[in-house]
């Protein structure tokens, strides 16, 4: 049947364009017709109603009256943790008006009191450690030679998290969902969005807390810090299910609402974060308030808007605005934020998140909402280590540390050479990051007679996540041999040294593509990504069938595609680029474009290859959760005639 037809039925009042059943008087339903003169069954419009959804299905007019039915009969199901779990998307409670906002977000739900377990150590509740380990550039020097530039490979992997240990051995987390329920959010992405929410509350513990704020014109806080307890899970997906959409773009008024009810909570869990997702430009803040010129004008306005965007944030999630003093004595949020489709502001979005030590997602098709929200908190919710520092010290008299390329991880070299320190932060189960660090190696004469040269000291220290005992772990000496003459052997590079050299390149030349591509050269951009491209396939590793090569050859490819034409590159090769450049620069795995079930089916590791795409096993398996309950809800939502549904349109 055919859109006009349905239309002409809709305003002939004779067919309800919720379930498609007859709307003739006589067949014992009640009708309800709105202010609009549209006309639906009484009781499809109020469970739609129940679902937050106040405009109009048809004309998409915001009612002043509702209709509202007395009672609802709550749909739940047992989840295979044999936890309740209710869906978005099913009956609910019936809807309630939030409670006015208190002066001060001090409501938060106190947390457990824990236990201690007398008869056992505190460092026995996580008895695995994190592993260091490294790789010179190559085996050996000869004696008589100095080398100005050598690379040492340092990583540190953090310990995984047992299969029964979900809650006990991982830091509990506080979260704050920071959601764009402006006009453009109305329908399915309301829907999606609603439904993604209600996955992360399913897969929140008890000791957990959640708070959800919205933003549209303004913002409001929907929901307290409430722990995620089977009342709690219930009650934050009545909240969701109560959201509406309408209204303009405030992104910055719904972080500041969001970074208030972390600064104001009274009690805190070890980790705090912030997830923010928008579909929009912020149109009551900087320069996108004061733009009314074409979409095309925007965009690219708004490419190098990001930095003066961040002026306008709280300091708790942006510390260049914090005063000189309390730059080190105040605790940073992250933000991970998640452009929605292809209206969103890439550039603002991937700036808060950068300067918060947040990730950015770029969430392509709405169907993906969810695996990405998936993505993200499996790693939050797998925190093993926290505050980790990683020290590089010079073992040998005339060896220097000159360089540590680290990304968007602080680091700083000291003592004139000789110390070298790289801020870490936390560490997911599983999770690895590794840092090139470049010296310089003096000939082997200075020493005598020697036959090794002792390169770098390895240390790190760090707090474990459930004990809160600081943790130090030394890691072995890396040396290299001083032979007078060097055998063919000892000048084949280090297969894991040369493949972390391949990622720095590609993301460096990624870099250098995006700021060509800004300023209109999108011949030139197209030019270095296809000279790294060669070089990236010339390579040791990547003529060993090294898995990562192939993963970072595959990123080229799909960046120039998206990198065709202006058109292409604003619609969505920016936030593409975007998102993988926060991937790069954090190690850590983020949504990017379509392609989150791509990394996931893709990813893995190898004895030679280490991690793809920075994936750990936490995320790839919530990721599968996720995409495993949508196959189930698409098998058990197949129409059925004369049946209330939502209002979700079918493409």
């Amino acid at each position: 049947m055919s859109y006009n037809v349905l239309l002409n039925l809709f305003r002939q009042k004779r067919t309800c364009a919720i379930c498609l059943g007859s709307m003739k008087p006589g067949n014992g339903q009640a009708i309800f017709t709105a202010e609009c003169s549209h006309s639906f069954h009484f009781s499809c419009i109020a469970n739609s109603v129940k679902h937050g959804n106040y405009l109009c299905p048809i004309c998409r007019c915001k009612w002043k009256e509702i209709p509202l039915m007395s009672s609802f009969s709550t749909d739940t199901t047992i989840n295979n943790a044999g936890r309740t779990r209710v869906s978005p998307l099913e009956d609910q409670p019936p809807v309630s008006l939030p409670l006015p906002e208190p002066l001060h977000f001090s409501d938060d739900e106190p947390l457990p009191s824990i236990t201690v377990d007398q008869t056992s150590s505190p460092s026995t509740i996580h008895s695995e450690r994190v592993v260091l380990r490294a790789f010179p550039e190559f085996s050996a020097v000869a004696a008589s030679e100095a080398v100005s530039r050598f690379a040492v490979l340092v990583g540190v992997r953090a310990p995984p998290l047992a299969d029964d240990a979900r809650h006990q051995e991982r830091a509990p987390i506080d979260l704050v969902t920071v959601l764009d329920v402006s006009g453009s959010m109305a329908g399915s992405k309301l829907a999606l969005l609603k439904q993604a929410v209600c996955f992360v509350i399913d897969n929140l513990g008890p000791s957990d807390r959640l708070a959800v704020v919205t933003f549209s014109s303004g913002a409001q806080r929907n929901f307290p810090l409430r722990r995620m307890t089977e009342q709690g899970r219930r009650e934050a997906v009545q909240a969701v299910n109560s959201i509406s959409a309408n209204g303009g773009t405030n992104i910055v008024e719904g972080l500041k609402k969001g970074v208030r009810v972390l600064e104001e909570r009274r009690e805190m869990n070890p980790v705090a974060s912030i997830v923010l997702l928008s579909d929009g430009r912020d149109t009551y803040n900087g320069d996108n308030a004061n733009q009314r010129h074409s979409p095309r004008n925007r965009r690219s306005s708004n490419a190098t808007s990001g930095p003066e965007y961040l002026n306008l944030l709280p300091s708790s999630i942006c510390p260049r605005n914090r005063e000189a003093l309390a730059a080190d004595q105040l605790p940073t949020f992250h933000v991970h934020t998640f452009g929605f489709g292809l209206d969103h502001d890439s550039s603002a979005m991937h700036a808060i998140s950068d300067a918060s030590g947040g990730t950015f997602s770029f969430i392509e098709t709405v169907g993906t909402v969810q695996d990405a929200f998936a993505m993200c908190i499996g790693g939050l919710l797998s925190v093993v280590a926290q505050e980790l520092k990683l020290t590089v010290r010079s073992a040998s008299r005339g060896v220097e540390i000159g360089s540590i390329p680290s990304g968007r991880y602080t680091s700083e070299i000291s003592e004139q050479g000789k110390q070298g320190l790289i801020n870490i932060g936390n560490l997911y189960a599983d999770e690895e990051k590794e840092f090139l660090v470049y010296l310089s190696v003096p000939s082997a004469e200075i020493d005598g007679s020697a036959t090794k040269t002792s390169l770098l000291k390895i240390t790190c220290g760090y707090k474990n996540s459930t004990s809160e005992e600081m943790v130090s772990v030394e890691g072995e000496t890396v040396e290299i041999r001083r032979p007078p003459v060097l055998s063919p052997t000892d000048v084949l590079v280090s297969r894991e040294v040369d493949r972390q050299i391949n990622r720095l390149a590609v993301a460096e030349t990624i870099a250098e593509a995006q700021h060509m591509a800004e300023n209109g050269n999108l011949e030139g951009a197209q030019a270095v990504l296809a000279n790294r491209r060669t070089s990236l396939l010339s390579s040791v590793s990547a003529q060993a069938g090294d898995a990562l090569c192939n993963w970072l050859d595959t990123e080229l490819t799909e960046i120039r595609e998206r990198m065709a034409s202006r058109e292409r590159y604003e619609q969505t090769g920016r936030a593409y680029v975007l998102s993988g450049l926060s991937s790069h620069s954090w190690q850590r795995a983020t949504t990017r474009g379509d392609t989150t079930t791509q990394i996931i089916s893709q990813g893995g590791s190898s004895s030679n290859s280490g991690a793809i795409g920075y994936e750990t096993p936490s995320m790839v398996n919530m990721v599968s959760k996720s995409q495993n309950l949508s196959l189930a809800n698409r098998v058990e939502q197949v129409p059925r005639p004369n049946k209330t549904c939502n209002l979700i349109p079918r493409s």
